[in-house]
């Protein structure tokens, strides 16, 4: 479909959420279940995480959503990258860039793919060609501390999420099950 036959709202955009603030990837599922509620399909492949997270029994109950994670449980160290951490970040592009190719889903949340690219699991270039590809109705939604500037710069919309205050700081808190995980 070409840009000039998709009437205005019809149209996807690029959505760049990041920042140190806490809440990118709760701003991605909070869009998620908006899409959800208005039928449209959504498509969430997790970069960086293999943990069990309480949006992952939450999605199961809403139409219309997958999600898929690209991750180990463990840490990533930057300049120590495992091989098994390679290949996961590289399927998740795969599986990325098939599921916008297809055009099946309205909407398509890249959770932690900016932090992928700053550890070095995926090429800046890759991410920007999946903006390129991008269906002209596809809304693309990446999440992640320290989004690369050239991914901004592509970016129709980015929200910068800062840190004013934070409990993990002030009280020495864990993550929270229910709030945080």
């Amino acid at each position: 479909m070409l840009q000039s036959e998709v009437k205005d709202w019809e149209m996807g955009y690029v959505q760049v959420y990041t920042g140190d603030g806490k809440g990118k990837t709760t701003a991605a599922f909070g869009l998620a279940l908006r899409a959800a509620g208005r039928g449209l399909p959504v498509y969430i492949g997790q970069f960086m995480k293999g943990r069990h997270y309480g949006e992952l029994d939450s999605v199961k109950l809403l139409p219309g959503v997958e999600l898929e994670q690209y991750g180990e449980p463990g840490w990533v160290n930057q300049g120590r990258l495992k091989p098994e951490q390679l290949d996961q970040a590289a399927r998740g592009l795969a599986r990325a860039r098939a599921v916008l190719v297809s055009a099946k889903h309205r909407l398509v949340i890249l959770d932690e793919i900016n932090m992928a690219v700053w550890f070095g699991l995926i090429e800046v270039e890759a991410v920007l060609e999946l903006i390129r590809e991008k269906p002209v109705s596809t809304e693309l939604v990446l999440t992640g501390r320290r989004a690369h500037e050239r991914i901004m710069d592509a970016a129709d919309l980015v929200t910068e999420m800062k840190a004013v205050r934070h409990y993990y700081d002030t009280r020495k808190l864990g993550a929270r099950q229910g709030i945080e995980e």
